[in-house]
């Protein structure tokens, strides 16, 4: 294999796939990502055998060929190199070392055959359908905090997708929940969508989605089976210019089935609190300081328009803050964990938020004024 490419394009096509490697493998191809230089591109691929990623760059082929270099080492040695330069890559007759040539940087690097490379071989999708980028990276950004961290529930370790009729239309939702809050985002349903299985995507991958997704113009093609993904994010291009290969996504699912999520979604809710998001959030910044790492707790008293959030910590005092709210039923105490308030204030869209509550032992929803594509339910705390 003999390829030259510019350094610019390697490493921003290596900062995408090099992420899925991890550093420490108990296998040493795992540790590789996998170069093939072949018409006119350099193929790059790398896997942890959950999660595959592969993206395409316009090369200078003189010879095609195709090998496997460690990944973090390739893209620390890309990465140093200066712009504008030059990238030479060329696979010595022995079949164990690649030689990089960069200006006057020379590096060897070791690798291992292309055929002991793993392929995430992918089956039959049954499911295709097209959303923009900025729409799925919505769902995920207003989701995703509320996945659970918790190995024996692996069940809430991703987010999960799936379709549901809303009022007559179809919608494409996200819901995640980490048994002490749910979030759940949705847009109106994709062309092709109809029919899909329920889907969980895994931590890790919904991470990536994160990072993928740079362009806001692109487009994103969803292939889905039962038990894997594949995204395939697609540059938007000028018309008549060659559709270039986009960055693909692999993923396996999480095998569970995804609770029933409805149920803890409270619709008996009678008291309403709007409040200014930004105020709100900087109050519980504030008063929060003094609670401890372990409790996180604030306590908000709720009277006819006011809201006091206080913290009390045996340890290091205590504080209140007073705002001015939109609230005209009883007097009400409820606890919260701050840095779930924080969380979901973040992922608010208008400047006032919307608190429907019960009592303070019930779920307490939170949502945005006058829309209705995402809400947020919060257990509450003992304070």
């Amino acid at each position: 294999m003999k390829v030259t490419v510019e350094r610019a394009q390697l490493v921003k096509c290596l900062t995408h796939v090099h992420r899925v490697v991890e550093r420490r493998n108990t296998i040493p191809i795992l540790s590789n990502v996998l170069l093939r230089a072949e018409g006119g591109e350099l193929k790059l691929k790398a896997t942890d055998l959950d999660i595959e990623i592969s993206e395409s760059i316009p090369a200078m082929v003189e010879e095609a060929g195709a090998t496997t270099v460690p990944a973090h080492i390739l893209h620390d040695i890309v990465r140093k190199l200066p712009d504008g330069a030059q990238v030479e890559l060329t696979t010595r007759p022995d079949g164990a070392t690649l030689d990089l040539k960069s200006g006057r940087s020379k590096f060897a690097l070791q690798m291992l055959p292309e055929s002991d490379f793993p392929d995430l071989t992918a089956g039959t999708f049954t499911h295709t359908f097209t959303l923009a980028a900025v729409d799925l990276k919505r769902l995920v950004d207003r989701t995703w905090f509320a996945i659970s961290t918790e190995e024996t529930r692996y069940y809430l370790n991703g987010i999960f997708f799936h379709t549901v009729e809303v009022g007559g239309d179809l919608r494409f939702r996200a819901v995640a929940t980490d048994g002490h809050r749910l979030a759940q985002a949705e847009m109106v349903a994709p062309h092709g969508s109809e029919g899909m299985p329920g889907v969980i995507v895994p931590r890790k991958t919904v991470g990536e989605i994160q990072k993928l997704v740079d362009d806001p113009k692109a487009k994103v093609a969803v292939e889905l089976s039962d038990s894997k993904i594949r995204l395939t994010f697609q540059p938007e291009v000028e018309e008549g210019a060659p559709a270039p290969i986009g960055i693909v996504l692999t993923s396996k699912l999480i095998d569970g089935t995804f609770p029933d999520y409805g149920r803890v979604i409270p619709q008996g809710n009678d008291k309403e609190m709007k409040v200014d998001r930004d105020e709100f959030a900087a109050a519980v910044d504030r008063v929060s300081t003094i609670s401890s790492e372990r409790g996180r707790a604030v306590k908000l008293t709720l009277g006819e328009g006011r809201l006091v959030l206080s913290v009390t910590n045996p340890d290091s005092g205590s504080a209140s803050e007073e705002l001015a709210v939109e609230y005209e039923d009883e007097t009400l105490d409820i606890g919260f964990n701050s840095r779930y308030l924080l969380d979901i204030a973040s992922q608010l869209e208008t400047e006032t938020a919307v608190f429907r509550l019960a009592d303070s032992g019930s779920p307490t929803l939170i949502s945005d004024l006058g829309q209705s594509n995402a809400l947020y339910v919060l257990m509450p705390m003992r304070v």
